[in-house]
């Protein structure tokens, strides 16, 4: 039998561990971020070193900085030795239901049960962005996070699948606020021998490097994966002594706002990715193109084809056939565009070599006859034969965007061009570790096995009440001393005093309804939506009684001031008597912060304008912690919302007019908090809960949680848009 493609890539061992042989196989649980979603390696891994766990919350690191003299201790831990036994016994069960089939319900994966084995039908995912752990720092927010949850999803299916992107130096920025809430950006420097990923060598031995043709020289790229599962994700660096000093700086940055760097970047992912799987001897029977950062791979397979002696256009047809692209946004500046100049400068030579005149190439990505610019989103819309939204209203919004370059196309629905796959994300990553234990105990000790069957989850309506609000309290408790912990170093970095510094611990009451609001501040996602009436706010959240308490993070793209005012005018209400300790504005959202977050709020509140916000995923997380959902509709939500499992802000109503649209808006999100949702958590029974409360909570985990997992979004790309390409292809 041949071995799965994981195991047939070679890597090169850096970091410097010593393990006793009894422990030998936390190496490879450490370089493989199935501990990312697995609570039980992290508990071991915390076992070893508290401390240093506590620090690097990354166990490549961790094994790194063990003293040898802290493994004699453990070899005579007995809790410490049977965790570790149980935990590389699911290690192994988890790779051998992909590697041999032996394990699992009915002996194998959901994709071998489904479609047999089907290995060398290979499906390459590419993506700018992947947000796996806060460790690895390649992501910036939704698109990354969402990409990340589609690997591991891959990867619990059983998929045969390999991921693309780029190795950023420095990742993306790290967000501090100064004491006038200022946003500051620092860019940390990554040594990437401490990180869960390892170089991949060829067949000298030595670093894989690969060669993308830029004009009038070629760039070298190391080739690095990570192993996500059973999934290897291959990443591009081109911080390599092999480069002039002035190119080594592309996969510095994620979303560097230099537009030629930024093309720079994408050519290096596109076209650099697909060297590095035909230089493995890797041959995809499917490409999913996620957004239009990666378009330029059509490019080189174009090349590839046309090398083989296919005349350009049949060529082009036939990349197509087996190619499928996924657009997330309907914003304008999520539709990566170049000056022709540029495409001129950096694609001549390949137009030269693919006998395709400058002006067909340009032709390529013109989004339509008034805009000169060369737009990605185009390019992948016409070099692919299936194109989806991440929602059912995105896909209906970017139909009408992008109907016109659909005329006269064959396989594509006239009315609706541009399907739907709404988004999901990887309950194993996303639910608290209170909430799992509920659901182990209660509905199946391996209830991840059941997130495609929605009838499973009948079960939770019979969840003992008590049960679940003290799985729900106890999340909530812990977010509560992660945000006065993160709120002290803040407070310390402004020269708060020693008194100051004390009275962060009055602030987060967890008897109080806990609104949550995180996200990329971007000013269409009207963060400022609930401060449009400062009075009425502040009586809702000053009521002794009935307390209400706010939590707000997010970051704002160096180059987007609109959405750094937003940040500062929110920080200073945080900070104003009248809001003081009942509005908090955390810095550095990332991954743990939003997961802290998703896993302890009450409500989770979503203002974005109607129809820009293409899916989201926060409030999909929320619903899966027992958290209620209070939103636009917009996204994912007019899916989701049943009528008992959340709340919807406003109406359909679309007006023209912003202020308008505004003004409707807060006074239905003031209506409905003043009117349903504050009475109805402060409505308890003599045993002090409230039960009208958590029946919505366990109607939202019931519908929501099947309905919107990554395994049911990955699963319908595989019937949708996987299994067609390959058929289309062959």
């Amino acid at each position: 039998m041949e071995l799965p493609l994981r195991q047939r890539i070679p890597i090169k061992h850096v970091a410097e561990i010593e393990l006793p042989r009894e422990f030998e196989r936390l190496y490879e649980m450490a370089y493989n971020l199935w501990w990312t979603w697995t609570p039980e390696a992290r508990i071991l891994f915390n076992h070893i070193d508290s401390a240093k766990w506590a620090l690097y919350r990354n166990p490549v690191q961790l094994l790194i900085n063990v003293a040898p003299r802290q493994w004699y201790a453990l070899l005579e831990d007995e809790a410490f030795l049977s965790r570790y036994h149980e935990v590389t016994q699911r290690f192994d069960e988890y790779l051998l239901n992909y590697d041999t089939g032996r394990i699992g319900p009915e002996g194998a994966t959901w994709f071998q049960r489904q479609y047999g084995s089907r290995d060398s039908q290979l499906i390459a995912y590419f993506s700018m962005e992947y947000g796996l752990h806060q460790s690895l720092a390649i992501y910036s927010g939704g698109l990354g996070v969402l990409s990340g949850d589609h690997c591991k999803a891959a990867s619990d299916l059983g998929l045969p699948f390999v991921a693309l992107g780029l190795l950023y130096r420095h990742g993306y920025f790290q967000q501090t606020l100064d004491a006038d809430g200022n946003q500051q950006h620092s860019y940390p420097t990554y040594d990437f021998t401490r990180l869960p990923l390892r170089p991949v060598v060829g067949a000298t031995g030595q670093d894989l490097l690969i060669s993308v043709p830029f004009p009038g020289r070629e760039i070298k790229a190391r080739v690095w994966v990570a192993h996500v599962g059973r999934i290897p994700l291959l990443l591009l660096d081109t911080d390599v002594p092999e480069n002039d000093p002035a190119d080594r700086p592309i996969t510095h940055q994620l979303y560097v706002a230099g537009r030629e760097m930024r093309l720079a970047q994408e050519i290096v992912l596109g076209i650099g990715g697909v060297r590095a799987l035909a230089t493995l001897g890797i041959e995809p029977s499917a490409w999913h193109l996620n957004e239009g950062h990666s378009a330029f791979l059509q490019l080189e397979r174009l090349r590839s084809v046309v090398s083989e002696g296919a005349r350009p256009a049949a060529a082009l047809e036939r990349l197509k056939a087996n190619s499928i692209f996924t657009t997330h946004t309907p914003v304008p500046a999520g539709n990566e565009q170049f000056d022709q100049q540029l495409i001129r400068k950096y694609f001549q030579a390949w137009c030269d070599r693919c006998r395709f005149s400058m002006d067909e190439l340009l032709a390529l990505g013109r989004a339509n006859e008034h805009d000169p610019s060369f737009n990605l989103t185009a390019l992948a819309i016409r070099t692919t034969s299936w194109v989806n939204g991440v929602s059912k209203l995105n896909a209906e919004v970017t139909s009408d965007m992008w109907r016109h370059l659909f005329e006269g196309r064959t396989g594509f629905d006239s009315e609706q061009p541009i399907r739907a796959v709404t988004n999901g994300v990887h309950a194993g990553t996303w639910l608290g570790p209170e909430i799992q234990q509920l659901l182990r105990r209660r509905l199946d000790p391996e209830w991840e096995h059941l997130l495609l069957d929605p009838g499973a989850w009948e079960k939770l309506l019979e969840l003992p009440d008590e049960e679940i609000w003290a799985a729900h309290q106890a999340q909530k408790e812990r977010l509560g001393r992660f945000s006065r912990s993160r709120l002290r170093d803040q407070l310390a970095r402004f020269g708060s005093s020693p008194d100051e510094l004390r009275a962060i611990g009055g602030i987060f009451a967890p008897q109080a309804l806990t609104i949550g609001f995180a996200r990329r501040f971007a000013t269409y996602k009207r963060a400022s939506l609930v401060f449009s009436d400062l009075h009425r706010l502040q009586t809702l959240l000053s009521n002794e009684e009935r307390p209400v308490q706010m939590i707000f993070a997010g970051k704002a793209h160096p180059a987007d001031r609109p959405g750094q005012d937003l940040i500062q005018h929110i920080f200073e209400l945080s900070r104003s008597d009248t809001f003081h300790g009942k509005v908090i504005f955390l810095e550095n959202y990332d991954i743990r912060l939003g997961g802290m977050l998703v896993q302890g709020v009450d409500v989770w509140l979503n203002t974005p304008r109607r129809p820009m916000e293409a899916s989201g995923t926060s409030g999909q997380k929320v619903a899966m912690n027992g958290g209620l959902n209070f939103s636009i509709s917009d996204g994912w939500w007019p899916e989701g919302w049943n009528g008992s499992n959340g709340w919807v802000i406003g109406n359909d109503h679309h007006y023209e007019d912003e202020s308008r649209q505004d003004s409707e808006d807060a006074a239905s999100l003031y209506e409905t908090l003043e009117s349903k949702i504050v009475p109805q958590y402060f409505d308890r029974d003599a045993a002090g809960l409230p039960r009208a409360w958590i029946r919505a909570m366990k109607e939202a985990m019931r519908t929501l949680t099947p309905q919107f997992s990554a395994c049911r979004m990955v699963s319908d790309y595989v019937t949708n848009g996987y299994l067609p390409a390959i058929e289309r292809g062959r």
